[in-house]
């Protein structure tokens, strides 16, 4: 039985899926590629959705910011058990990777000054280039198909290296887009009127930012670093089109640049630390939250980088229908994934200037993007890393 439709009864428990979707999570690594596992899970051994569903679900994903493995779970989750069955697949994925990242967050606070820690994330901090690099090309092998596009990307990329705000030139990319893409619109076929919507299917979105809005108001209340936390993190996730790598970039802006909560190299041993627990690159925040303050900050910085991309996800799928009708949505949506090419460039930039280059260092991070560049996974790419470096650096 599939659960397609968007009423009882459901084909599963949220037991069932909090079970199945927490053990997943215990070996999510790599990122989009477990996009296939999910459907495996959901489609082909549990048989709680159609294929065909699953794919429009990942058509979804892709056009809202997130990470898009986190978000195809809560979708398969939503089919299979309606609100809550998404609830329970987004958090029980996305638990096993926070856990493993709080543990290394408190390791790291309390040894990174010993001699082979400071090896490791020397060795480290060279990878994180690399998969940064790697990304910028990826994007840009994916999302770059003109002169014009190269022409924003780069537009955004010198902005950025000016000291521009990320948010400010993804809007400005948004719009810049409506007009350079203009033409390209006028070639496409009609397209049939999107269905009616029911807005009744809009009323989880509502409940989860009613949720969200009370506990924004408690932290507001009770502690205004860990207020000015959440509404970083959300901003974040808000921006983050493309998937987790987006993230990337304004990560660096808001906690580097902006509020000064760590420097560069800091915040590259989280994002490598990111790198060996299974889930999305934004788990990063769990580990710059407990930097911050502790396990509070952990909690807080996780729970609020991870709730706008479920809300989204519960306000866009009865819409979806009209945004993918819309020729300006999409022109927007184009404009937006060209500039996180700029944006990941302007970060690669940044983060190899952090990074004290020495011979063997040079040789790591060429081997290690050499890699990921034959899709070599990127769990193996760090660990490999992480063992030369402490013997070499």
């Amino acid at each position: 039985m599939t659960a397609d439709h968007d009423h009882q009864p459901f084909p599963a428990t949220i037991g069932q899926i909090t079970a199945a979707f927490f053990r997943l999570g215990l070996t999510a690594f790599g990122g989009p590629a477990m996009v296939a596992y999910i459907r495996a899970l959901a489609v082909r051994e549990k048989q709680w959705l159609s294929d065909a569903s699953f794919q429009r679900g990942i058509a979804l994903c892709q056009t809202i910011p997130g990470a898009t493995a986190m978000q195809a779970a809560a979708y398969a989750g939503l089919r299979a058990g309606g609100p809550w069955g998404g609830v329970a697949a987004y958090v029980a994925f996305g638990l096993p990777a926070f856990l493993l990242m709080l543990a290394l967050s408190i390791l790291y606070s309390r040894g990174h000054a010993l001699p082979a820690v400071i090896s490791l994330f020397a060795g480290l901090q060279v990878i994180v280039v690399a998969l940064v690099a790697n990304a910028t090309i990826n994007f840009g092998r994916k999302y770059l198909k003109s002169g014009r596009d190269m022409g924003l990307a780069l537009l955004i990329a010198l902005f950025l290296g000016f000291g521009g705000s990320p948010i400010i030139a993804i809007v400005c990319a948004a719009l810049a887009a409506l007009v350079l893409y203009r033409a390209d619109g006028q070639t496409q076929p009609p397209q049939a009127p999107p269905p009616p919507l029911a807005w009744s299917r809009l009323r989880p979105a509502l409940y989860l930012a009613g949720a969200c809005l009370g506990a924004l108001l408690l932290l507001f209340v009770l502690d205004r670093t860990l207020f000015v936390l959440a509404v970083l993190m959300m901003k974040i996730d808000f921006f983050a089109f493309g998937g987790g790598f987006a993230s990337v970039p304004l990560l660096f802006h808001e906690i580097v640049s902006v509020h000064h909560w760590m420097d560069n190299k800091t915040l590259m041993d989280g994002i490598a630390l990111g790198q060996v627990t299974p889930g999305p690159i934004v788990i990063t925040a769990t580990f710059a939250g407990y930097l911050l303050s502790g396990l509070t900050g952990a909690v807080v910085g996780t729970v609020f980088i991870f709730t706008p991309s479920l809300f989204l996800l519960f306000l866009v799928t009865p819409l979806f229908d009209r945004l993918h009708h819309s020729v300006p949505f999409r022109r927007a949506m184009r404009g937006i994934l060209v500039s996180f090419v700029g944006l990941l460039l302007s970060v690669t930039i940044h983060f190899g200037l952090a990074v004290h280059w020495r011979p063997v260092s040079i040789l790591i991070g060429a081997a290690a993007l050499a890699a990921l560049f034959r899709k070599v996974n990127i769990l193996y790419v760090v660990l490999a890393g992480a063992a030369v470096s402490i013997i070499l650096l």
